[in-house]
């Protein structure tokens, strides 16, 4: 029986457990610059020696104006990339492998002064009005899109995943709400993601997999709904995509009826439909901390691997004491031994 403790491997990528860190914006760029400092370093490779299998670094932006905010990691300069190896050459030195989140914010760039987005349309009425990128310019953020896994590359990780989920620029354009251009991107709103997973993986070792994180449903009124969703993913999977990391909303201010849960494994069911319906590894999140959970959605096969946020921004350990809770054998620090059951 496959549980939370069982090796993944796909492609190149070979994980010792099914326990993902995901990617978790920390705010905490001290100069503005999109450089990682030890603040980083201290938080990434302390997940790693407490047994994350994958660790995916945080939300890195190929533009100074596609972040969230101005304390955000970057990707668009090649001073970035030294402070990401440190980090991910440390993370290997406790046997964890190294994704990073590459993304653009889009309308969702709060320190920007002029956001920019598929169409102006501000994210709620507190936000900025962001400018419509012309067609030129949505060619070129493709460039910068595989500029950035250029970068991370260098820095050496050992797989990428695309933001496309969480309302961000690629959901920007594939989302009917916030995409009404009349161009070739808007009269197939997945153009621009299909172009910037072809660009990621013009550049990508040939067995190093792509992840994707997408919103596989909407919570604003009128939003698309999971079944959309499936359908055009697909344009996605036969770009290139080889993984998804299944989340939701993030895209707007939440309708009266369409909201998401707060349970344990609110968002499973959105992984098991991907994962069934395109016959791809699937990474599930949400509410998933208790390790009895997080076990059986491995074991129930409704996912490949169990992203914990939240859990593990509490506990850096969650993950051995995950498997001392389950009776699971994983390595454990040997300075730590003493601590856990034999």
């Amino acid at each position: 029986m496959t549980n939370l403790f069982t090796p993944f491997s796909f492609k190149g990528l070979e994980l010792k457990n099914r326990v993902v860190m995901p990617p978790m914006c920390q705010y905490s760029v001290e100069n503005k610059d999109g450089i990682a400092n030890d603040w980083h370093y201290n938080h990434y490779v302390s997940r790693a020696i407490g047994g994350a299998s994958l660790i995916i670094i945080e939300m890195t932006d190929v533009d100074p104006d596609g972040r969230i905010s101005d304390y955000d990691l970057g990707i668009w300069s090649d001073e970035q990339i030294p402070a990401l190896a440190r980090i991910v050459d440390a993370c290997h030195a406790h046997g964890a492998k190294v994704g990073i989140q590459i993304a653009h914010a889009g309308r969702k760039a709060e320190d920007a002064e002029v956001p920019v987005s598929s169409s102006p349309i501000a994210f709620d009425e507190k936000s900025k009005t962001p400018k419509e990128l012309s067609t030129k310019e949505v060619k070129d953020m493709v460039i910068k899109f595989r500029q950035g896994v250029e970068r991370a590359l260098k820095a050496g990780v050992d797989v990428i995943e695309l933001h496309g989920a969480h309302g961000y620029l690629i959901h920007q354009f594939h989302a009917p709400l916030t995409n009404k251009r009349d161009d070739e991107y808007g009269q197939d709103r997945t153009k621009f993601g299909v172009e910037v997973i072809q660009a990621a993986k013009s550049v990508m070792p040939e067995n190093m997999p792509l992840i994707l994180r997408i919103s596989a449903t909407e919570y604003v009124e009128g939003g698309y709904t999971a079944e959309e969703s499936v359908e055009f993913a697909k344009h996605y999977q036969k770009a290139g995509v080889d993984i998804f990391h299944i989340s939701s909303g993030g895209e707007g201010p939440l309708s009266a009826t369409r909201r998401p849960g707060i349970h344990a494994g609110y968002q499973v069911p959105l992984a098991r439909l991907y994962k069934e319906t395109l016959n791809v590894p699937v990474i599930a999140v949400g509410n998933l901390e208790d390790a009895t959970v997080a076990n059986a959605v491995v074991g129930n096969e409704d996912a490949d691997l169990v992203a914990v946020g939240r859990g593990m921004l509490r506990n850096p350990y969650w993950t051995i004491e995950a498997a001392a809770q389950l009776k699971k054998e994983t390595p454990v620090p040997k300075q730590y031994a003493a601590a856990f059951p034999k």
